[in-house]
């Protein structure tokens, strides 16, 4: 998990909002079973866009006010962030292409 951040209240600012590259926040936690399977395409991806993107993590059980303040109804969700703002969101697991294709738009 070396090309992931994790992201907590100190460091979202700095890390997401004033990132210079576009940036993706996974919102998880221990006990979601489609978070975990969606563990591995999360790294992948960081890998993958390394330079272009930065990707984050937020463990909602321990910053459960961060997913109440951006509205994360449902895990695992994942935020895409350019330029400081929200630039989409998807909620649930979903396939590496749909991904990809987010990531593309986002760029």
């Amino acid at each position: 998990m070396s090309n992931v951040v994790e992201i907590n209240d100190g460091n979202f600012d700095q890390e997401i909002l004033k990132s210079e590259i576009p940036s993706i926040i996974d919102f998880w936690a221990e006990w979601c079973v489609p978070c975990k399977a969606m563990g591995p395409l999360i790294d992948e991806i960081a890998k993958e866009f390394e330079g272009r993107i930065k990707v984050g993590k937020i463990n909602i059980d321990e910053h459960a006010e961060m997913a109440t303040n951006l509205t994360v109804m449902n895990i695992p969700a994942l935020i895409f962030f350019k330029n400081g703002a929200e630039t989409g969101r998807v909620s649930g697991a979903v396939s590496r292409d749909n991904l990809i294709i987010k990531i593309q738009e986002m760029l």
